[in-house]
């Protein structure tokens, strides 16, 4: 599969699509999705994939995929199957894909079609949960946040609740060292530094002081359990070798004192931690990282009205914030977003941001 000279084009569609050619074009954007933020190597596994499934192959996996029930941008089938394979390579079990991993030109499409007739039991599993994305890396912009809450007044000492958190590598942002465009946050022997490149005027320099951190997932990941950290390992785009290294110095600081993390949905999570005593002086900060996408409409809904219901009896003394680091789809970027009470202060868009932190767009001033 030869490198193309253009990015190939991505169709904005509804993420919730299901039916006849939901899947052909869930394939397709993430592709481009992939191609846009540098994963070539993971856009030419997905390619390769989408080019099976329009082959004559068969077996129970390719038509699991093929006529996927739900909706498959909205379930990131494309990337559940891909993780899947790069677990495969990361593990020595298919050994033909180490072409396509080292970017080497290769039959793309007859190894990944081998691949999935070889190997059709273990990655079956792989189809039955979303992606756990846990990237460090989008910590930098949670501590941009807390640093513009506190130059609005808000008390720097926030209380953080995670939804989505995997396996709370994000939990662990207090243990991190920022330098965010010159502003810097954290302790000097941080267990990971991070410097993304950063586009704007700084974030304001506050003192900033994280007094607890907690989070939920559906399907938690244990970082000391050297299986579900492969797994974990295997969702990183094998492009974006930093992140692996990120990964072990997480897997270290987990060993050292595990985040504090819950099996739990979204929804559940947010209504049980809102109605718990808030300390005075302390900001409660619910923030999330890519996840927004898998949360169910009718958890979204709750998780809105809870923060609405807690936003209404925030007080200057005991805040509410919200912290949203999400894609728009629209233009291929990445949306750091904030809402506080009291005040009902509406979304503010305060960043453009890469999927892992690398590179920051301030645009709050």
């Amino acid at each position: 599969m030869g490198e193309d000279k253009q990015r190939p084009a991505y169709e904005f569609v509804d993420m919730n699509t299901k039916g006849e050619g939901a899947v052909e074009t869930a394939f397709a954007n993430q592709v481009a999705y992939c191609e846009n933020a540098g994963a070539h190597i993971t856009a030419r596994v997905v390619g390769a994939i989408a080019e099976v499934l329009r082959s004559d192959a068969s077996n129970a996996l390719i038509e699991r995929i093929r006529h996927w029930q739900g909706a498959p941008l909205a379930d990131a089938l494309p990337l559940r199957v891909a993780g899947g394979v790069h677990s495969l390579h990361l593990a020595g079990t298919a050994p033909e894909l180490s072409p396509i991993y080292r970017g080497i030109p290769a039959d793309d499409v007859g190894i990944l079609g081998a691949v999935m007739r070889a190997h059709e039991a273990p990655l079956l599993p792989w189809l039955d949960g979303p992606p756990q994305t846990n990237e460090a890396g989008r910590s930098a912009n949670f501590i941009a946040a807390m640093l513009w809450l506190a130059e609005k007044g808000l008390p720097p000492r926030f209380e953080c609740l995670e939804i989505g958190s995997s396996a709370g590598i994000n939990l662990m942002l207090d243990r991190y060292r920022y330098d965010l465009g010159g502003v810097m946050v954290g302790p000097e022997d941080a267990a990971m530094h991070f410097a993304p490149v950063w586009k704007g005027t700084p974030p304001p320099a506050h003192a900033i002081e994280i007094v607890s951190t907690k989070g939920c997932d559906v399907a938690p990941v244990d970082l000391t359990d050297p299986a579900q950290a492969l797994r974990l390992k295997a969702y990183i785009w094998p492009e974006h070798t930093v992140r692996f290294e990120r990964m072990e110095a997480a897997i270290e600081a987990a060993g050292e004192r595990k985040p504090d993390l819950v099996k739990m949905n979204a929804a559940d999570f947010v209504e049980a931690q809102l109605v718990q005593p808030q300390a005075s002086g302390t900001t409660r900060m619910l923030m999330h990282s890519i996840v927004w996408q898998y949360v169910p409409k009718d958890q979204q809904d709750r998780v809105r009205a809870a923060m609405e219901a807690a936003g209404a009896k925030a007080t200057a003394d005991r805040p509410l914030a919200w912290v949203s680091v999400e894609a728009d789809r629209t233009v291929h970027r990445h949306m750091l977003r904030v809402r506080y009470w009291p005040g009902g202060v509406e979304d503010v868009q305060l960043a453009w941001s890469h999927p892992h932190g690398a590179d920051v767009e301030w645009i709050a001033g």
